[in-house]
């Protein structure tokens, strides 16, 4: 009886779907940007229909070429790739720049990197920097993180290891590991922050614990230097953290 249930409700979830599917591809027909970006990211993964990156490009431009931010942004992605259209660096760049001046953080993001690797485009790192700002500043992690690197290595930007450091601990929060790793370099060298072994362990462990293997090789090795106080209470820091 239950697996007569359990059918019955499997194919009312599949009724289901197949409405909404009907639904989304008779708005996006009829020129809602909002039904075209959904179908599009059906057909790019692959969710009630075949997965098809051609036809998701197709509609993510239908969507992108009236504005919709978010398709703007899978287009240009599309672009980058070489998924359902030939690469191509300069019409990648081409919409993360509408996307981006329309606020899309991830936009702002990939921008800063097109510019920081002159893909698309001449290598400029203070553009980069400009587009990483002001994704990091939505709280976009991977931003933060190169924007942090470039304080750090003063590129783009004057070399600035207070700026690196706050930059880096806004990543290293939301679990970025690499900030996690570089955050405590930091602390161990006494950039930009007051020298703290027991700080720059702890957060080597955090980035340890998220598999990083150049953390856990460094964790291993900072173990054997501290004295077992320092060790105590370095371990007592790094379980603050994991809270």
């Amino acid at each position: 009886m239950k697996t007569i249930v359990l059918i019955a409700l499997l194919c009312l979830l599949n009724i289901a779907s197949a409405y909404e599917l009907l639904d989304t591809e008779a708005l996006a027909e009829q020129g809602s940007a909002a039904a075209q970006y959904h179908l599009a990211l059906k057909y790019d993964k692959g969710q009630g229909v075949p997965k098809d990156y051609a036809e998701a490009v197709k509609w993510y431009r239908k969507a992108a070429e009236q504005g919709h931010a978010s398709a703007q942004n899978k287009l240009a992605l599309k672009y980058a790739k070489g998924k359902g259209v030939p690469k191509d660096d300069a019409e990648a760049r081409k919409w993360w720049r509408k996307a981006s001046e329309q606020g899309h953080a991830d936009a702002q993001f990939n921008l800063g990197v097109m510019y920081a690797r002159g893909r698309g485009v001449e290598q400029d790192y203070s553009e980069a920097v400009k587009w990483y700002l002001k994704a990091a500043e939505q709280g976009d992690d991977k931003a933060q993180f190169n924007l942090a690197l470039k304080y750090d290595k003063g590129q783009g930007v004057e070399q600035n290891y207070s700026e690196a450091v706050k930059w880096y601990l806004k990543a290293a929060e939301q679990g970025d590991d690499k900030a996690q790793l570089n955050l405590a370099s930091k602390y161990a060298q006494g950039q930009g922050v007051p020298q703290n072994y027991i700080e720059s362990y702890a957060w080597i462990s955090l980035a340890a614990e998220s598999g990083n293997e150049k953390a856990i090789k460094i964790r291993d090795l900072f173990t054997e230097q501290l004295s077992p106080a320092e060790l105590g209470a370095a371990q007592k820091r790094a379980a603050e953290l994991f809270e």
